[in-house]
């Protein structure tokens, strides 16, 4: 099944004058850094083994008694200064992880807590690799209904937490790291059509059960249907936005592997220039991919003065999604 998010002729008036997009980027990265030497040693495989089937040559992950939710309040007062806010004009922080620190409380009112938005609502949005994708549609709802001026969106994951280092496909892709988005009303990069999909029947090729939390995935059923989602997705939603593949500045897809970037690309027909391929240094920080890819494609240069930027994500669930930002 899918869910579309895209305006009606009504709707379309009212989007004219209350619209929601991002203002401010922020990016937080542990500090240590995790070797494929390191990786392929304990998963009995070779450095270029995970180079030639991931694209990733190191990736960063939490050192013991380090905390998701500290990584991703970092991220989040990047945002926040480049957004020129304070914490405290925040009406909702939304963190989409599938790896809190806890059970519970959730991340999200941790995060808040640690920046200083005492009136914010918060939550997680708990939807593993597509989460970044499906909190800009609740952030940009939120602005668009008039029930808030701004919201910081942080996608965050730790999945180094859950990882058997001998299982060589999730040992090998997987680090942690946060990215962060503000959005505001009549923020310049506004937020457009969104079109999010699931295939619960599908969920058990990529798991982590609640007894052990250890990631278990089927990595070809993985791939193929990631291709599959991410290509589909992100054709309907350009065709709602009227818009054709060459009419994009950029493309950022979620990061799940080099290889399934490679073959999206080439899948929608997509030149190099317009791709963003972020995995080889970060590897797949599920959640963290996307705006983690953003923060720097900015940093960069990248990012259009004036133009739209695809996003498409596919995770665990299965879940996928897609949105495109204008850039104005």
């Amino acid at each position: 099944m899918s869910l579309e998010f895209a305006p009606d002729a009504v709707s379309r008036r009212f989007a004219r004058t209350r619209t929601a997009g991002i203002v401010g980027w922020g990016a937080a990265l542990p500090d240590t850094i995790v070797s494929n030497d390191a990786v392929g040693a304990g998963a009995g495989v070779t450095p270029q083994w995970i180079v030639k089937r991931t694209g990733i040559s190191e990736r960063r992950h939490l050192a013991d008694g380090e905390r998701l939710d500290a990584l991703c309040a970092q991220a989040g007062r990047e945002a926040l200064t480049q957004a020129g806010l304070e914490a405290a004009e925040l009406d909702a922080v939304l963190v989409a992880t599938s790896t809190a620190d806890d059970v519970f409380p959730q991340c999200a009112p941790l995060v808040a807590g640690l920046l200083g938005a005492p009136r914010a609502m918060a939550w997680d949005v708990a939807l593993a690799c597509t989460g970044f994708v499906a909190g800009l549609a609740q952030g940009a709802a939120l602005i668009e209904s008039g029930r808030a001026q701004h919201v910081l969106l942080i996608g965050g994951d730790a999945l180094s937490r859950n990882i058997d280092p001998t299982d060589r496909g999730p040992a090998a892709l997987f680090g942690d790291g946060a990215g962060a988005a503000v959005l505001s009303r009549g923020g310049g990069a506004r937020v457009g059509a969104t079109v999010l999909g699931s295939d619960g029947a599908s969920g058990h090729h990529l798991t982590a059960a609640r007894a052990d939390g250890i990631v278990r995935m089927d990595g070809i059923d993985v791939f193929n249907h990631a291709l599959a989602r991410m290509a589909e997705c992100s054709r309907e939603v350009l065709a709602r936005e009227g818009l054709d593949v060459a009419d994009l500045a950029l493309v950022v897809p979620h990061q799940a592997n080099g290889r399934i970037t490679s073959a999206l690309a080439e899948r929608l027909g997509l030149r190099p220039e317009q791709v963003v391929d972020d995995i080889h240094d970060r590897g797949n920080t599920s959640a963290g991919t996307i705006p983690l890819a953003l923060h720097r494609a900015r940093a960069e240069g990248r990012l259009p003065a004036r133009g739209p930027v695809l996003l498409t994500a596919f995770g665990a669930g299965f879940a996928w999604g897609a949105t495109v930002l204008h850039f104005t």
